[in-house]
């Protein structure tokens, strides 16, 4: 099983997966749409929650120029829903808690966290244009203002 993340330029592998009221949603759902797939470690920890808030707090404008927010971690369903509502985030967050899509994306993979080898969630976001190819890949993206970081890297800024 390799973990090479998504190429640009490659189709984004599809998904099915459940939002934070239970719901099933697939990648497909999103086509003709230009999407942000961020994939992120965890609900409620420091730089997860900056990631969604710059999110939240830029979604009108991403809303707003066609772009689909989701985000993906290994956290449960009831956990989403939790963080969802304790931050007010207006977009859709998926449970990943197999992992299956975190490593479809090679977003799941051996990390080094000051010098330690872990395995764990490799922050990323794949902006996947209404074709469903993957248009960029941000790793390591700016979690304090991604919702800027995204517009520009699709060319929306």
């Amino acid at each position: 099983m390799a973990n090479e993340l998504i190429e640009e330029g490659k189709k984004a592998p599809a998904f099915t997966l459940k939002d934070q009221a239970g719901k099933s949603v697939k990648l497909s759902d999103f086509k003709g749409k230009k999407v942000a797939l961020y994939f992120y470690p965890r609900d409620n920890t420091p730089g997860c929650t900056a990631q969604a808030c710059s999110l939240r707090d830029g979604y009108a404008q991403l809303k707003k120029k066609g772009v689909v927010v989701l985000g993906v971690s290994p956290d449960t369903v009831e956990s989403h829903e939790k963080f969802v509502g304790k931050y007010e985030l207006p977009f859709t967050l998926l449970a990943d808690p197999d992992k299956k899509v975190l490593e479809k994306y090679g977003a799941w993979g051996e990390k080094n966290m000051y010098g330690k080898k872990t395995m764990g969630v490799k922050r990323t976001t794949f902006l996947i244009d209404e074709d469903g190819k993957v248009l960029k890949v941000i790793k390591r993206p700016n979690t304090k203002d991604h919702a800027n970081e995204v517009l520009e890297k699709f060319g929306l800024a």
